[in-house]
């Protein structure tokens, strides 16, 4: 059984940093996407962060415009572990942030999977408060 665990999540003022940590379990995910999506108060569920591979030991991130520069995200297959660095936080990032990981392999291109249907499994999420 595939699981995703979150943790990381916490109340920070703004300007501070936290670091998420998803840890996958129940099968490898080295070869598919694993990205992080976050969803407000009475606000739809929306793209963090992803990942993309094409092979090797190279991946590729891409995160959403809103927090270009100030989130990192990361992987450590070894571990099956997706992590999302976030920095110079805002009250606008507080959220509740979801772990997802997708049930297909990378096909190979460039495209990156930004959408919620885009991804099979998900994980019960962490709460980040960003005070102001």
């Amino acid at each position: 059984q595939v699981q995703l665990v979150e943790s990381g999540g916490g109340l920070v003022q703004a300007g501070g940093s936290l670091r998420l940590s998803c840890v996958a379990s129940g099968r490898s995910f080295s070869s598919n996407a694993m990205g992080w999506f976050r969803q407000a108060p009475g606000k739809e569920r929306e793209f963090v962060a992803t990942t993309r591979w094409t092979g090797g030991k190279v991946y590729y991130g891409k995160v959403n415009d809103s927090v270009k520069g100030r989130f990192i995200i990361a992987r450590d297959n070894d571990r099956n572990t997706v992590f999302l660095q976030m920095n110079s936080l805002k009250p606008e990032d507080t959220a509740v942030y979801y772990c997802a990981a997708r049930e297909a392999p990378y096909s190979g291109g460039t495209n990156y999977y930004a959408g919620v249907d885009d991804y099979d499994y998900w994980g019960q999420g962490t709460q980040v408060t960003v005070s102001s």
